[in-house]
């Protein structure tokens, strides 16, 4: 896992850099900087997903040699900021750290960050989707950044974000309180009501059955079609011993008749 920003190897790494020299983007993108251009990126990372990890790479790869800072930030913050998340502070940062492409982690990460932050963590840019992020006092907390040439823009991936999940959670709701009720939780884990918690028990029930009953139909016809064979066979035998091709003709396609019913029956 990357290491946090307050860890003795990154304050290590930092301590070296001669930030007085600073890398502009010309020379960035063509590789003539002596060190890692160390790039910002933050976000709350709830339920870290494709997403999420697709932005990392974004920045992660803008320049060829990138060394990629990652802040998150906690749960008095996003709550206060945001709202509620479903994982906690330390699953956020814990998700992020075993993402490949991050090499540091900065947690109680600012919601807006200023020149003391880029001065501390010694940061050349900072890396974010081009979508104006206001605040209380602000339209777009990244415009300064933007303004003087230390913004790198990410686009997001259409069709996954956090709140897309939780939209599709709560759209199969029913069918995720059944899986998690057969699994062991009880209703209250679950906060579902006692005549909720019943409905979906007898939901699960008649399911349970109809299943049963389809999987032994599907079991009598396949005996009745091998016994069918067998019968078939013995009848043809029979009756071309005699020479009677006409009486054994019509009789099987009698029995035939007979089998196919009975087979549509046992579906039914």
């Amino acid at each position: 896992p990357a290491p946090f920003s307050t860890d003795a190897c990154c304050e290590r790494i930092r301590k070296q850099i001669d930030y007085s020299n600073k890398i502009t983007k010309e020379e960035a993108k063509e590789g003539k900087n002596k060190r890692p251009v160390r790039i910002y990126a933050d976000g709350i990372y709830d339920m870290f997903h494709s997403g999420h990890a697709r932005q990392l790479m974004q920045a992660k790869a803008v320049f060829p040699s990138v060394y990629l800072i990652v802040g998150v930030c906690n749960d008095e913050l996003t709550w206060k900021m945001k709202g509620r998340t479903v994982m906690n502070e330390k699953e956020r940062y814990d998700a992020v750290q075993h993402c490949r492409y991050v090499d540091e982690v900065v947690a109680d990460a600012p919601w807006q960050i200023d020149e003391d932050f880029m001065q501390h963590h010694k940061i050349d840019f900072v890396a974010h989707d081009d979508l104006p992020y206001g605040s209380s006092t602000e339209e777009d907390i990244y415009k300064w950044l933007k303004d003087s040439g230390r913004f790198v823009a990410t686009e997001r991936t259409e069709g996954i974000s956090t709140t897309d999940v939780i939209a599709r959670i709560i759209k199969d709701y029913d069918i995720y309180v059944r899986r998690n009720l057969a699994r062991g939780y009880t209703a209250k884990e679950l906060n579902v009501g006692f005549m909720k918690e019943k409905t979906i028990q007898l939901q699960s029930k008649v399911e349970s059955v109809r299943g049963r009953m389809m999987d032994k139909g599907h079991e009598l016809i396949n005996k009745w079609e091998e016994k069918s064979r067998e019968f078939i066979c013995n009848f043809l035998e029979l009756f071309g011993r005699d020479g009677r091709i006409v009486s054994a003709s019509l009789m099987l396609l009698l029995l035939l008749v007979v089998v196919r019913c009975s087979s549509r029956s046992c579906s039914l």
